[in-house]
């Protein structure tokens, strides 16, 4: 994925990065070989030498990656603290060299920097960074770390660099509070935070909180010189914290080409120091239970060598999690566990939207499955899309972005695509969802409209036929005495009238869905309708041989309440002593046509109940209803319905 070009800006600083770099490694090195040159003994001032050196080579690396590659503040105090330690390392050093090379001039300027170079940016490390690693803006708590972070970080450099020989106990206890106060609020956000932020919290925690701690021998009148030196050594070992928790925190997945390095320089950084501890604490036990000498370095020995195994493969799993996310398969878990979490569609779709962007540390994730669209976070350049297919189907797309300048590497592709048929499963699972509510819905209206019609056909049809037979048999009754041939002749009439509304009442009940329709299927029941309506003297020529025998209940259902309502409206209106009625499939439709030769409908006519149900019930499904002239003369009745609704509905 490429970074469009609105993005250039915020995707990094190539040339200041390798200024940066060039910078802390020259000065670095120049430090080493005046301190190498000197070739003094080895006294106390060469431990603080060591991690100065270091933090110039290590954050001066750490900086210009991460400003090659991401705009951001922190890449810029990180920078700083490369910066300070390298000039830290090169006064100390050419104050060494100086000492045994008196004929040199010295450099106060220079010299100057061991005590305050390093400051500012070994503070911002622990005071400031800690506050701008996230993605989301500062809460009014964060603001007001900030600013004191800031306001201690200006006020301790520029004592150590104005009065140098001042009391700065004041300002280092302050220090100490503030780091740990930072570190507890790192530490929330590693539990509470978001989602996407909390990657790489927990090594910051713990780096935040021991370089806090390191100050506390600087804070204290009556250190004795060991403790001292926990102050070096205590920032020599957050080294294997630091680096990778701000390389993770801020650059994500702009850790191409680079992760390999990352993550084996953080595996190796993490078993130093977690072997380094281990001898210690091997060492205390082992001198309390046998005394000191080489018994307990033997035990402490043998302790390191046992723990060697098991720490590095378990902080390999870790590390990888850390650098790389999620693993495909914690991640496709993750997102499996959002198919039971929803309690609709709409929350199934986003949960799996959310699931899958917070898994693969995405910008925007967005999944479309037919009508149903889910969106997580906001899209800043052009997304690359994915397919998603279930049961061999196309269902839908998944549409991401990376943050600007990450690309799509490898491993992110190859976990996408193994998230991809949880995802499509999930989709299908919503738009299956969505299939029975909408026959639920069919059911319904299908449900309504018989009632419709029988309501229809009783205050239509029988009430006021019944009606006129009250009149007719009282009529008859009055006649009977006078003349009886009249009255005679009113029952005959009277009984004809009575035999034609026994038929339209059984021709009411073959309309309705009958059992036979879901125990036998479309044909079985459409031949029965025609028999029963043939027997009651209109002809219904059927042919369904082109009917699949596995059709869709909703098609199913549709297809049948045409047909019969299109048979009652021929045998009722048209004039004409039958019908056709014809069903066939082409093109992934169901074609129904029903036609009669008589005498058509008039121009004037105005859609009844059964005619707007015909329409209702093809409509819902994605088809449609014509009626017609036919040609020479007559009706047709002519029904497109899809033989998969699902689909057609989506389209």
């Amino acid at each position: 994925m490429t970074v469009p070009a609105d993005d250039a800006r915020r995707a990094g600083h190539p040339r200041t990065a390798v200024t940066v770099a060039v910078v802390t490694w020259v000065v670095t090195v120049a430090a080493v070989v005046l301190r190498t040159a000197a070739r003094v003994p080895m006294d106390p001032d060469l431990l603080f030498f060591v991690v100065d050196a270091m933090v110039g080579v290590v954050y001066g690396t750490v900086g210009a990656v991460i400003l090659a590659r991401r705009t951001h503040p922190v890449g810029w105090l990180v920078a700083l603290a490369g910066a300070g330690g390298a000039l830290a390392a090169l006064g100390s050093a050419w104050s060494t060299y100086q000492s045994v090379h008196p004929n040199l001039p010295p450099l106060p300027v220079l010299e100057a920097c061991v005590s305050w170079a390093w400051v500012p940016g070994t503070l911002a490390l622990f005071l400031v960074v800690p506050w701008l690693v996230r993605d989301t803006p500062l809460s009014r708590g964060a603001w007001a770390g900030l600013v004191a972070g800031s306001a201690l970080t200006v006020a301790l450099t520029a004592q150590r660099l104005l009065l140098p020989m001042s009391d700065s106990s004041a300002l280092l206890v302050g220090v100490v509070a503030l780091g740990l106060t930072t570190a507890a609020a790192t530490a929330w956000r590693k539990r509470r935070g978001p989602v996407g932020e909390r990657p790489g919290l927990g090594l910051l925690t713990l780096g935040t909180a021991l370089m806090a701690l390191s100050f506390i021998p600087l804070v204290l009148i009556d250190s004795p010189p060991e403790m001292i030196f926990a102050v070096p050594l205590t920032h020599l070992a957050c080294q294997a914290l630091f680096p990778v928790a701000l390389l993770v925190t801020v650059l994500r997945n702009r850790l191409w080409g680079i992760d390999l390095a990352v993550s084996r320089a953080a595996v190796a950084a993490l078993l130093t120091l977690g072997l380094a501890l281990v001898y210690a604490l091997v060492v205390v036990a082992a001198t309390l239970v046998v005394g000191g000498g080489a018994a307990a370095q033997v035990i402490a020995t043998v302790g390191v060598a046992l723990a060697v195994q098991p720490a590095h493969a378990w902080l390999g799993r870790r590390v990888h999690a850390l650098v790389y996310g999620d693993s495909s398969s914690r991640a496709a878990l993750r997102v499996g566990r959002q198919l039971s979490g929803g309690t609709g569609t709409d929350e199934l779709l986003d949960g799996l939207t959310a699931a899958v962007a917070e898994s693969l540390r995405l910008e925007s994730v967005t999944i479309t499955g037919g009508e149903h669209l889910a969106r997580w976070g906001v899209p800043t350049s052009a997304p690359a899309r994915r397919a998603l297919e279930h049961a061999g189907r196309p269902i839908g797309s998944l549409e991401l972005t990376l943050r600007p300048g990450e690309r799509l590497d490898t491993r992110t592709s190859e976990s996408l695509d193994h998230l991809l048929p949880v995802v499509a499963a999930g989709v299908a699972l919503v738009r299956g969802a969505a299939d029975l509510e909408r026959a639920r819905d069919a059911a319904t209206r299908a449900r309504l409209a018989e009632r419709r019609l029988i309501r229809r056909e009783l205050h239509d049809g029988i009430g006021p036929w019944l009606s006129g037979l009250r009149l007719g048999l009282q009529g008859a009754r009055n006649t009977l005495a006078r003349n009886p041939e009249a009255a005679d002749t009113i029952l005959e009439a009277l009984q004809a009238e009575v035999e034609q509304r026994v038929q339209d009442v059984r021709l009411l009940s073959r309309s309705l869905l009958p059992p036979l329709l879901d125990e036998a299927g479309l044909g079985p029941a459409l031949e029965e309708l025609a028999r029963r309506t043939t027997e009651g003297g209109f002809t219904v020529e059927l042919d369904v041989s082109d009917v699949p025998g596995d059709l869709d209940a909703r098609v199913r259902a549709a297809a049948y309440a045409i047909v019969s309502e299109s048979v009652v409206n021929a045998s009722r209106y048209s004039g004409a002593q039958g019908c056709s009625a014809h069903l066939s499939t082409e093109l992934e439709e169901l074609v129904i046509t029903v036609t009669d030769l008589g005498g058509g409908i008039p121009v004037d006519a105005a859609s009844g109940v059964g005619m707007r149900s015909m329409r209702e019930r093809a409509e819902e499904l994605g088809g449609g209803v014509t009626v017609g002239s036919h040609v020479p003369r007559g009706t047709q009745v002519r029904a497109v319905l899809p033989l998969a609704p699902a689909m057609a509905v989506s389209a």
